[in-house]
Formats: C-alpha cells, sequence, structure tokens
C-alpha cells in the first residue's frame, strides 16, 4: 500500500469515517500484513502526539492573552529597565513582591509537576486493558461446560457454579505448577484449570506478584497425573528487536494459536521488566505464553493498549525465575524445576503447536 494512501486510510479510521466494509478490510489487512500493522500504529501514536501538542500551544497562547489584558488593564505593568541605578532601585521596591511571587511559581511548579506525574502514571494505566475474560453464562455456555464435565473423567472436581472469568495459565514443571497473571488470581477466589482434552482440575495459588503481575499457581487434583518432560524451556535472557514470536491462549473456548513479532524491548511507559509485542490478542490471552521460534518462552501475556490497535504487552521469561526465587526464601519446601531444554527447535509450526497444545490450560473460576 502507498505510505500516503496508507496514512489517509489511518486518519480515517481513527476519525470514525470508514464505512463498516472499508473498516472491516482494513482491519483485515492489517492482521496479515505486520508491516502495515506496525506503520498504523505508529502514526496513531504520531497523531496524538500533535493532538497533545497542539493543545499545549494553545493552552499558552491563553496565558499570554491574559498576561497582556492585565498589563493593558494596569493591574501588570511591564517598565523597561535601563541600567544599574535602575536594576537596584527596581530590585529594593519590589523585592518582596519577587519573593513571595517567587515562592508562589515555586510551589505551583512543584504542584504541577505532581500533578502531571500522577495524571501520567494514570493515563498510563488506564490506557491499559487486562486480558482476562468476562464469562457470558448463557445457558448455551453452561450445557457446554457441564456436558465436558460428564463425558470426563468420574474423577474431575465439580466446576463452580456460573464461572465468572476465564484466562491462559501454561505448565512450568511437570508436577502441576502453572504460571498466569496476577490480576487473574487476585480475582478469583475459586481457580480451576481445564487442558485440550476438557479435563478439569483444582487449582490454588501459591504465590502472586503484582509488579510483575505473574502468579503461580499448583493443581491440587489427584486426577492430574506428572508430565515427565515438557517441549519448552524457559528462556533468561531478553530477545531481540523484531524477532518473530507465537502465542496460544483461551480468547474463546478452544485455543487459539496467534503470530506476530518483538516492537519494543520495554513495555508500558518504559516498563523494563515487559515487551511490547504486535500481535493480535482478546480476552482470556491473558497468562497465555509467548514462544520464539525455537520453541523457548520469553514472556507471558499480561495486557493491551487500549488506543492502539495490535499493541501488546508480556511480562518478560525471566520474571519466572524471580517468582521462584521469591518462592524459595518464603517456603523451601515448594519445589519447583523448570524445564531446560526445548523439543520445539527445528520443526514447523504446526508441529510445534501440536506438541505445545497440551500444556497450556485454560484457567476459569469465580
Amino acid at each position: 500500500m502507498d505510505d500516503i494512501l496508507l496514512l489517509q486510510a489511518v486518519e480515517r479510521y481513527m476519525k470514525g469515517e470508514m464505512s463498516a466494509q472499508e473498516k472491516a478490510f482494513f482491519e483485515e489487512l492489517r492482521k496479515s500484513n505486520p508491516e502495515i500493522d506496525q506503520a498504523a500504529v505508529e502514526h496513531t501514536f504520531l497523531l496524538n502526539q500533535l493532538d497533545k501538542h497542539a493543545e499545549t500551544k494553545a493552552y499558552k497562547h491563553s496565558l499570554y492573552e491574559v498576561a497582556a489584558k492585565l498589563t493593558a488593564e494596569g493591574v501588570m505593568s511591564e517598565s523597561p529597565l535601563k541600567g544599574k541605578a535602575k536594576v537596584v532601585s527596581f530590585w529594593k521596591k519590589y523585592k518582596r513582591n519577587i519573593a513571595v511571587a517567587a515562592c508562589i511559581a515555586g510551589l505551583m511548579s512543584i504542584t504541577t509537576a505532581g500533578l502531571i506525574i500522577a495524571y501520567t502514571q494514570k493515563v498510563n494505566q488506564s490506557n491499559k486493558e487486562d486480558l482476562i475474560g468476562k464469562i457470558q453464562n448463557t445457558n448455551r455456555e453452561l450445557d457446554k461446560l457441564n456436558n465436558k464435565l460428564q463425558s470426563g473423567p468420574a474423577t474431575n472436581p465439580v466446576l463452580p457454579q456460573n464461572p465468572d472469568y476465564r484466562a491462559t495459565g501454561f505448565l512450568i514443571d511437570g508436577k502441576g505448577y502453572l504460571v498466569t497473571n496476577a490480576h487473574v488470581v487476585n480475582r478469583l477466589k475459586s481457580v480451576y484449570v481445564e487442558n485440550a482434552r476438557g479435563e478439569y482440575f483444582k487449582a490454588v495459588s501459591v504465590f502472586a506478584d503484582n509488579n510483575s503481575d505473574l502468579a503461580i499457581l499448583k493443581i491440587t487434583d489427584t486426577a492430574f497425573k506428572t508430565v515427565l518432560n515438557l517441549p519448552y524451556s524457559i528462556r533468561k535472557n531478553n530477545l531481540d528487536l523484531a524477532e518473530q514470536i507465537f502465542t496460544l491462549g483461551f480468547p474463546r473456548n478452544e485455543i487459539v494459536y496467534g503470530e506476530g513479532y518483538l516492537s519494543a524491548k520495554s513495555g508500558n511507559d518504559g516498563d523494563s521488566t515487559a515487551y511490547q509485542l504486535t500481535v493480535s490478542v482478546n480476552p482470556g490471552n491473558s497468562g497465555g505464553p509467548v514462544l520464539n521460534k525455537n520453541g523457548e518462552v520469553i514472556g507471558i501475556i499480561t495486557s493491551k493498549e487500549k488506543n492502539a490497535d495490535g499493541v501488546v504487552y508480556a511480562a518478560k521469561s525471566m520474571n519466572i525465575f524471580k517468582l521462584l526465587d521469591a518462592i524459595k526464601k518464603m517456603d523451601d519446601t515448594q519445589t519447583i524445576k523448570l524445564p531446560n531444554n526445548s523439543g520445539l527447535k527445528g520443526l514447523d509450526r504446526p508441529q510445534q503447536v501440536k506438541k505445545m497444545e497440551d500444556f497450556v490450560f485454560m484457567v476459569v473460576g469465580n
């Protein structure tokens, strides 16, 4: 697509000037072409920055007009200062007023800076959207859950009545330890996980860290069978910019695949513990793994940007190691052993997903 046409299309999309057919075509084009999607995201940010700059200039202009009006009415004066004597005389005459004005200006500067910082943090947080899915408890949804329960093993637990939320988690230890998001665990009093075969297991929270937005779950059902070898590994160091990634998660009642690339080495507001990704996600993807082409888990989906399509944030996988250190200090009886080697390296993508999906779970509860 021509650059000028692309920019025009982005502006029309943001202003809501596209027809429903044009909008659907443009969104599909972004999903299928990462370069166009990234260009759209960057131009969206540029337009937002231009709007903010225009607002700042308008504010300054209004201040200049107020100052000019006060001067014209005699409330303020602009006496020209020439020579050392006039400067000294001016200082002696107005030093008290100047000192008071300076104190007020300093106080206003500090207050304004504090308000700006607080507002900026609030805006940055409000622009993020958690990706936990709200389950619509229709009769059809409940019937499907009950059918899965009846067709599963007799040892399956009884599901909570009308589960409220759905998210994603994945095994990091074959003994039943999973990673998901802290904001998922914080909303759930009862937690259940479902594997790709439709089997449900009761789980409990072992540890949650709100700073990294990660939590460790432990499957407590005796029906769960220990997995000897997980086919993927957990990466300890950072991924390179523009590397291709893929995700698995549960924005629906079945596992969903997505692919994209690393678009920034830091997360929201320069958060060094997270990545920015360009990939398509939806509510329910929270806690899902992000993997590179070699089958290494490089991150965990946490949230997405509300005002820019395709901008997603993921906690870096190195945070998992920090969680395990914290758990060990808190309770040294908890022994969690992370997988070391990836059995997905060298496989094509369908084979990687096929070997991986048995270890990615839907997290539900209320």
